[in-house]
């Protein structure tokens, strides 16, 4: 049996595998000529205190002892199975067909946006502040939102599913098996497609389909009972419908609605996307350490309660970029991601705060269960008119916004379309740039330095979660009104990230078996 211990390292001991592996080795009192494998099976930086140290979790085989072989996944042919439609190619959409695989059912995945390769040429012509494809974006295609993302890999519940297992068919895919042991994972922007790519490959070979530019246009619910999909002029019909389309496909809500699909608005979350240069963030986090050239470019994860109302930093990406992630030409909207080396200058996160259902009452009686998204695309439409042209977005520098200054210019930043000056009293709601400004004021007193005019802010960061949940009953999984219709992810109001609306289509998948059978 391998032999397990914890060292707790300097960060230049810690990177270097020889010194490591000696450490173990003189712990476990063996030579390190005997030492036959040594594998991390988890890494942790603590720089609560003083000078970080890197808490590394060993697995050690010693001599002869049988080393583990890797992980595989057989996935069993699914041609002439029953047939279920997947709508959206996200997270959620890619775990439940693999898992209706691993099921005996056959999925059709459906995603109204393209493939990879051809999408990364529409998201270059994004950034190039050419014309936006309202099907292929950051958005839309291919992976959904999460192939250009960092692919942080962390969620808080456990209890969805089987978190390993997501993990380790990522790596089956093409991750790198650091995500298996690092406390907060990631695969990162440059590595993502082709691992999307591959899922998909795997499905197709299974015997699933994969349709890309197919844009759902109607539900087909007859007798409470959903019998398939349009697209077009194309009925797809199946034994069911599984619902994972992710945050930003507002249309989709719109077409339950129309067919008599209850919805539910549900509150949700909007602000800003804040910049700082990553040197400042590694200094304040690393407690300007000596070894920091051994430590990853340095996150934070930050809450806070304002007057009553929540703030937290969300999606941050440290050693990453900005990017536009409107679907709509009309739109102000900013993500943010980070290559796997997270090497950029600039560290960057999502900025929130909470948007409560009193907050959009006034749109109620216009559009009901549906208020939140017509209130998140205000905002985003108020901020694109005091944005540039294109794709150029409205800014300010983060004490100036704290202190309810105009900015009169802008610091160097990582979002490639551009950025104008823009007092952000101009567009954004007072409830959520009150909440925001004594947020980053409390967060300044606890990171030094974090609130300066060298980091900006960056409007909007609107797609954190949908306003709408699309109900369903909690055993079952299924739509409470709708047989057959299984909301899942982030779309549909149960997720909030890669991992958790993974683990939420497998779930879904599951029920959709149960139904079936």
């Amino acid at each position: 049996m391998p032999k397990t211990l914890t060292l707790t390292l300097s960060p230049k001991q810690a990177a270097d595998k020889v010194t490591y592996t000696s450490l173990a080795a003189r712990q476990l009192g063996v030579s390190d000529r005997n030492v036959a494998l040594v594998r991390v099976v988890k890494r942790s930086i603590d720089a609560r205190r003083g000078r970080p140290k890197v808490n590394l979790t060993l697995e050690i085989y010693v001599d002869n002892e049988p080393q583990p072989a890797p992980v595989h996944f057989d996935y069993p042919s699914v041609v002439g199975k029953p047939e279920v439609v997947v709508i959206g190619s996200g997270p959620a959409g890619l775990f439940a067909s693999l898992r209706l695989i691993e099921l005996g059912l056959r999925p059709i995945m459906l995603e109204r946006g393209k493939e990879v390769l051809p999408r990364k040429m529409d998201v270059a012509q994004i950034n190039r502040n050419g014309e936006i494809n309202p099907d292929s974006n950051y958005a839309f295609g291919e992976g959904g939102a999460g192939t250009f993302s960092d692919g942080k890999l962390f969620t808080r519940s456990k209890k969805r599913g089987d978190y390993n297992k997501a993990l380790q068919t990522l790596v089956f895919h093409g991750a790198s098996p650091e995500i298996l042991y690092e406390a907060h994972p990631h695969i990162g922007s440059d590595k993502l497609p082709r691992i999307i790519s591959s899922i998909c490959q795997t499905i197709r070979e299974a015997g699933g389909e994969v349709l890309f530019e197919h844009r759902v246009t109607e539900f087909v619910v007859r007798d409470g009972v959903v019998k398939g999909v349009r697209c077009g002029d194309t009925l797809i019909e199946a034994a069911a419908v599984v619902v994972a389309t992710g945050h930003s496909a507002d249309d989709i809500y719109f077409m339950l609605h129309d067919a008599g699909v209850r919805l539910e608005a549900k509150p949700f979350a909007m602000g800003v996307r804040i910049e700082h240069p990553q040197a400042l963030i590694n200094s304040i986090q690393y407690n300007n350490s000596p070894e920091m050239e051994y430590l990853p470019s340095a996150s934070y994860s930050l809450v806070s309660q304002e007057n009553g109302r929540g703030v937290y930093s969300f999606c941050m990406c440290p050693g990453g970029f900005m990017v536009p992630a409107m679907t709509d030409p009309s739109q102000a909207v900013v993500n943010g991601m980070s290559p796997s080396e997270r090497n950029s200058p600039y560290a960057n996160s999502g900025l929130v705060t909470e948007v409560r259902l009193s907050d959009f009452e006034y749109l109620r009686r216009e559009y009901g269960e549906l208020a939140g998204l017509a209130f998140r695309r205000e905002v985003e439409q108020a901020a694109r008119r005091f944005g540039g042209e294109r794709q150029v977005a409205p800014a300010q520098r983060v004490a100036d916004f704290v202190s309810g200054r105009e900015s009169k210019t802008l610091p160097k930043v990582s979002y490639i379309p551009g950025v104008v000056p823009s007092h952000f009293k101009e567009w954004m709601p007072t409830f959520m740039s009150q909440a925001l400004r004594s947020g980053i004021a409390t967060f300044g007193r606890r990171l030094h330095g974090f609130m300066t005019n060298d980091a900006v802010v960056v409007g909007v960061e609107s797609r954190t979660s949908t306003p709408v949940r699309i109900p369903r009953h909690p055993e079952t999984l299924m739509h409470e009104q709708v047989e057959g219709l299984f909301p899942a992810g982030e779309g549909a109001g149960y997720a909030g990230g890669i991992i958790s609306a993974a683990l939420d289509g497998e779930r879904v998948a599951a029920a959709v078996r149960d139904y079936i059978k």
